[in-house]
Order: C-alpha cells, then structure tokens, then sequence
C-alpha cells in the first residue's frame, strides 16, 4: 500500500512539473510581440532629369544618345520614341520626315528602326554631347563622321552584330539596336558614357500655374501637300499631355501599343536649300527665326536661338523654360513657313 501511495506522489509532482513548464511555454508564446513599424519613409526627390526635368529620388547619371529613326509609313509604328526625351522631326529628302530621338531618362531594349544621317542631325545631336547612332549616311554626314566630328555608331560597321535585322519588316525598315548593344559599343571604341548633358531650363511646381496663351486644343504640321508626313498634336486636359499623331494614327509603342504622350510640342521655321539632284538639304540652324510652343493647352509665338548647339524658345529676348517632360520639336521650311505648314485649332 505504502509503494502504491508514493507511485501515485510521484505521479502528481510530474504531472504539476508538466504542467507548470507548458504553462510557462503558453505564457512565453503570449507575450505581445513588439509591433513592426509599418511607416514608409516619404521618398525625397531632390534631384531631375537633365533633359526632361523629372523629379528624381537619385542624381541622374549617363550620356545622352541620340538615334536616327525611320518615318517612313512602312517603318511603323517604331520601337522607343515614346522613351525619347526629346525628338527631333525633320525633312531628310522630298516630303520625308525623319526622327532623332535623344535618350537620357530612360534605356530602351528596343530602338529603331535605325535610319542613315544627315549633317544638320549630327549638329543638333552634338548641342546635347549625344553619342550619335544611324545606320547610313549622306556623302556631308559620311565625311563628319569619318573626320571625328561626333562620337558615333553606324550601322554600315556593326550591321549584324551591334544592329540587328528585323525579320518582319524589309530593308531599310529593319535595322534595330538595343541599349545594351550601344554600351557595348561605345565600350569597344572607348567612348565614354559617364557625363550628363546639361540640364534643359524648367518650370517649377509653382511656376506652371502661370503659363499663358491661346487656348490650342490641336496643332497640325503639314509637310508640303503629303498626308503621310503629316503630324497632329492633341491636347488632353486631364492628363496635360499631347498625343502625336501620323497620317491621323496614333504614335504608339511597336512593343508595348503606349502611347507617345508629351508636355512640350515646338514648332520651329528655318532657311531649307536642297544641294543634290538626290533633294538632300541644307538647314540653317543657327540664324534664329520665328516658331510655336504649345504647353498645357496654350500656345505662344516665340523666337528660337541656337544656344550652343541647342534650338531654344525665347520671348521678348528672355529663354522660356519648358514643362517637366517630353519634348517634340519640329522643324518646317521658312517657306511655305508657320502659317502655310502650321494649323492651329
């Protein structure tokens, strides 16, 4: 009786033991456990894009390239221009507009199709220190490149390797580079792509409730009598932004169907002489003259300059600063000149 009575003892003071060590487990597991702080630490954008004034958490950094790009209806819609900064749209031969499309902001996989140079592109890609990318070239625009007037890439010498063909377009619509493929380059003759272009002047936040003009809801440029080169700018007063149009479609992405959305369209006339039975053209792009900007719905008559190789909007003799964004500027023939190439609604 008396090894039965200390069995059972025993078996309470481990069952007590047991139980106290689970409570305590029990009681560990219940502690609060110390709230995680969910507060997202506010981003500071204390720096802008160069070229399109874009808030930035990060100092901005690279070169600006500068690729030529096909307008010929059979080339679109194209690879990239939505990624532009800035686009140039200038006449090559006849009624044919062609693109350089500056890149800084952002790096494309996808840019083209590649088209051959002109001169008067190789000077205004120089105003930005653009390392200068073109399949081709004119005899003027071969010459330049040759002489070193720009650093560049050229797809007569990487066609196949930097360049890549398209399979479902024809030639000379179907030349393509990457960004990549352009650093490669640029790393294999030595050209550096470390320095940031100069920074366009911009409105501040304050500022563009203090733009002015008339109220312009479109712009068309007409390039002599051809429909095809034809470019409408619609304004959209929610977003603030123009869409471009061609031959009356939209200018969209190849890749991604987006849109080419921008805050500064700039219309600008100069001197045009054609030098070769070809109808290659010279373009006066330093004498200054008479041109259109259109933001935010307004547009105004202004001068434009060459201000170091750059085609700059003045107004009574003062620099107008651009809104923070994406820039199209066009370049038209003084004659037929503004009013002639120019409608505005």
């Amino acid at each position: 009786m008396l090894r039965k009575w200390i069995t059972v003892g025993l078996t309470s003071v481990l069952l007590l033991a047991g139980c106290n060590k689970v409570e305590e487990v029990s009681n560990h597991s219940e502690k609060p456990v110390k709230e995680v702080d969910k507060k997202v630490e506010e981003v500071s954008l204390d720096f802008q894009a160069p070229l399109t004034g874009v808030k930035m958490e990060e100092e901005p950094a690279g070169r600006a390239f500068a690729v030529m790009i096909n307008n010929d209806p059979k080339a679109r819609p194209q690879s990239a221009l939505n990624q532009a900064d800035i686009v140039y749209e200038v006449l090559a031969e006849g009624n044919v507009t062609r693109f350089m499309a500056i890149f800084q902001s952002e790096h494309p996989e996808n840019i083209g199709p590649v088209r051959s140079s002109r001169s008067y592109y190789i000077n205004l890609a120089n105003g930005y220190d653009a390392l200068y990318i073109a399949h081709g070239y004119s005899p003027d625009a071969q010459k330049m490149l040759t002489s070193g007037a720009i650093d560049n890439l050229n797809g007569m010498q990487y066609d196949g390797t930097l360049f890549k063909r398209a399979s479902f377009r024809s030639p000379p619509h179907n030349s393509y580079i990457s960004y990549e493929n352009i650093l490669k380059g640029a790393e294999q003759v030595g050209y550096d792509m470390e320095k940031v272009p100069d920074a366009l002047p911009f409105y501040t936040e304050e500022e563009l409730n203090e733009i002015s003009g008339d109220d312009v809801t479109q712009a068309t440029v007409a390039y002599f009598s051809s429909n095809l080169f034809k470019a409408d700018y619609k304004y959209d007063a929610a977003t603030k932004k123009y869409a471009r149009y061609s031959n009356d479609e939209q200018t969209i992405d190849l890749d991604t169907s987006e849109p080419v959305l921008l805050d500064n369209v700039f219309i600008v006339e100069m001197e045009h002489s054609v030098l070769d039975d070809s109808g290659r053209r010279d373009i006066d792009l330093e004498s200054g003259g008479r041109g259109y900007l259109l933001q935010q719905g307004k547009q105004i008559q202004v001068e434009w300059k060459n201000v170091d190789g750059r085609i700059l909007p003045f107004l009574n003799g003062e620099e107008v600063k651009f809104v923070p964004g994406k820039t199209w500027i066009n370049i038209i023939p003084t004659n037929p000149g503004l009013e002639q190439t120019v409608t505005i609604q």
